[in-house]
């Protein structure tokens, strides 16, 4: 009986401890850190202004990152949200990292925001032959936003793991399911650059891997208004790494090294119908459906727009809620 008391107990506080992470909203104003390799930074390395943010936090931490090349990994633990990296510039700031098993940059925080800042996974370097798999950035958090930032790999660039995510003004570049996960993500105005890194070997690939498991799945990638090119090869618009798989790519760009079949069902061949691929209002020469899959699917109208609107991703408000600094 009394162990009986105990477990309720841990279990009651588990579900309140749950939902407040759940509902939690980030105050305003932000507190500033500044990691810099000069003297006057408060930190010197990203991932050491990280540990000194507290757990639960619940106030915006701005992490100002000054120019420069910084050769770390960086993880946010589950228990600190509410943090805003924010790098001199995608061209100026660098993460870099090399590592099969562990990502360059791994988020488990809900809020994590990015903005000016290049992801790098250099483990595949331009002379090996043998490509693997070297994770960029891998976001397993809700509600995570990415602004004007890079993602630079060639086999699983971009992790797009868990939770609703927003990229805008980014450029993700691989070779072979490089944007792939179970995400529920808008990406806009945003490039993909389809490549086996300089000097690379000339193979094909695709550019996404998704990994909706059900009907009720409520993830997806959804491409609006960006660019899809790249060089050295032929790369498909995505195959389906589960039996749900959903992408949809709206109103972009789609250079020839977009293969002509467009997609592949990988393992689920006779089960497509599950499998949701779609492409409207889409232009360039590798927009051309005449030679893509049969079984892709149209969408017009609510049932499209109720991907492309932010309401896919933000039904709470959430996103209004960033750091003013992000729009100015």
């Amino acid at each position: 009986m009394q162990f009986s008391q105990l477990f309720l107990f841990i279990f009651m506080v588990l579900v309140i401890t749950c939902n407040v992470c759940e509902s939690q909203n980030c105050a305003n104003p932000p507190k500033t850190i500044i990691v810099s390799k000069s003297s006057k930074a408060n930190f010197e390395t990203i991932q050491s202004a990280i540990d000194s943010v507290p757990e639960q936090n619940s106030q915006w931490i701005h992490i100002q990152i000054s120019s420069g090349v910084y050769k770390e990994q960086v993880q946010v633990p589950m228990n600190k949200p509410c943090i805003y990296l924010e790098g001199a510039g995608s061209k100026s700031t660098s993460i870099e990292w090399g590592d099969h098993l562990n990502a360059t940059f791994f988020s488990k925080a809900n809020y994590t925001i990015a903005n000016g800042i290049t992801f790098t996974n250099s483990l595949n370097t331009p002379d090996q032959i043998a490509i693997t798999q070297a994770v960029a950035a891998r976001i397993h958090a809700d509600k995570c936003a990415f602004f004007n930032c890079a993602f630079l790999g060639v086999q699983d660039t971009l992790y797009d793991d868990f939770g609703r995510h927003y990229y805008h003004n980014c450029y993700i570049q691989g070779g072979v399911d490089f944007i792939f996960g179970n995400g529920q993500s808008i990406f806009e105005a945003s490039q993909l650059y389809f490549s086996m890194g300089k000097d690379g070997p000339k193979r094909n690939g695709c550019f996404t891997a998704q990994e909706r498991e059900s009907p009720n799945d409520t993830s997806g990638f959804v491409f609006k208004n960006c660019s899809l090119n790249g060089t050295g090869g032929h790369a498909i618009l995505g195959r389906s790494l589960k039996a749900y798989a959903r992408v949809i790519i709206a109103n972009s760009f789609l250079s020839d090294v977009v293969s002509p079949e467009g997609w592949n069902a990988r393992t689920f061949v006779g089960q497509e119908k599950t499998i949701t691929f779609v492409e409207e209002g889409n232009y360039g020469p590798g927009a051309n459906k005449s030679k893509r899959v049969n079984w892709v699917k149209h969408l017009s109208g609510h049932e499209l727009d109720q991907f492309l609107d932010i309401s896919f991703i933000d039904k709470e408000g959430w996103f209004a809620r960033l750091p003013a600094k992000i729009f100015i």
